[in-house]
């Protein structure tokens, strides 16, 4: 009868060699947390908001959704590398404010402000990465200056060269109606109204979840996150890892900025401050650690959609607004609590 017993001199077994059976796989991972605060959101807002469970209801928060998720997405992956953008929210009012008045001073096709507006909004997120690989300081000093700085910038330059605080209308330009239909169109299934920038959010999950999960990117991402010197001692890239991930943010807020730009034709340079809160409570909520190294894309969509359900299931169900942020940080505080919870039982069974 032969021996099961590990060979003399070897005291464990490989853990990677282990069975792992499918709970301790679902227990492991990061979005579970979210998944259940999801549910538990859903089933509250049913119960006490009667048009929550219409069909039209679908879209609206949906679409709560998606303004949030776009972002909520790259910004967890920046978490999960272990960093911070404070300047996110204002940046995407930055991205809009140039395509509008690069557009109308320029007179020229949208496009064109578009396009200008697409370079200087990466041009800011390599700023940032730039500035935290070369300097290192914390990424909340950084990006609290960017903050800071494009907030002044968008007012002033705005009032300067509009002479008010928001932009002129370019609905009548050449290229409106196209570049609209792409970043700010709706359309209809089933006889429920869906905004395009649901399927840019689906999308930008899908691709923030491929490559996490089956590129060498991805690795990078988890292993700076998870201890930026032992990453570059095997031989990760950590600054241009850090640098691409805070271009990815510069790029999702440039379609957040063109979404808000043609879905209005105007802009109000004040907006967007406070936001960058509210997405990186999506990827705290989605499972995200604040000190990097874990997290998923799924899972800040999953923040994403408990952001969109309780927005709209307050006015649903006909309660005070200013309620909102109450049940916000409840949800931050519990989710972060049951992930911890979860993370704790895991790491005890292995």
């Amino acid at each position: 009868m032969s021996s099961t017993a590990p060979p003399s001199g070897i005291d464990h077994v490989d853990e990677r060699l282990l069975r792992t059976t499918p709970l301790k796989k679902l227990l492991a991972r990061p979005e579970l947390g979210s998944v259940v605060g999801a549910a538990a959101v859903f089933v509250f807002f049913a119960v006490f908001a009667d048009s929550f469970l219409r069909a039209s209801s679908l879209g609206t928060v949906l679409y709560a959704a998606s303004t949030i998720g776009i972002m909520a997405v790259p910004v967890a992956l920046l978490m999960i590398g272990g960093e911070f953008d404070l300047s996110a929210g204002v940046m995407v009012t930055s991205s809009a404010l140039v395509s509008s008045m690069f557009s109308y001073q320029m007179t020229a096709n949208v496009w064109v402000g578009v396009g200008v507006s697409l370079l200087v909004t990466l041009g800011i997120g390599v700023f940032n990465g730039v500035m935290l690989t070369r300097t290192k300081l914390p990424s909340f000093i950084i990006t609290l200056g960017t903050f800071l700085m494009l907030t002044g910038l968008n007012l002033g330059l705005t009032k300067l060269i509009s002479g008010t605080v928001s932009t002129k209308t370019i609905a009548d330009m050449e290229g409106f109606p196209s570049a609209r239909k792409l970043f700010a169109s709706q359309l209809t299934l089933g006889g429920v109204e869906f905004k395009v920038t649901i399927l840019w959010w689906f999308g930008l999950v899908a691709l923030a979840t491929w490559i996490l999960l089956r590129t060498r990117f991805g690795n990078w991402i988890f292993a700076v996150g998870g201890g930026a010197d032992a990453a570059r001692a095997v031989g990760v890239p950590v600054h241009r890892t850090k640098i691409g991930l805070y271009a990815g943010v510069a790029l999702c807020a440039w379609i957040s900025g063109q979404h808000l730009l043609f879905s209005f034709d105007v802009v109000q340079s004040g907006e967007g401050v406070g936001n960058e809160l509210i997405y990186i409570i999506a990827a705290v909520i989605g499972g995200c650690l604040i000190t990097g190294g874990y997290g998923s894309a799924i899972g800040s969509a999953v923040g994403a959609l408990i952001f969109g359900m309780t927005s709209k299931g307050i006015v649903y169900a006909e309660w005070n607004p200013d309620w909102f942020k109450f049940f916000l940080g409840a949800m931050l505080l519990l989710a972060t609590l049951l992930n911890a919870w979860i993370r704790k039982r895991v790491e005890a069974t292995k």
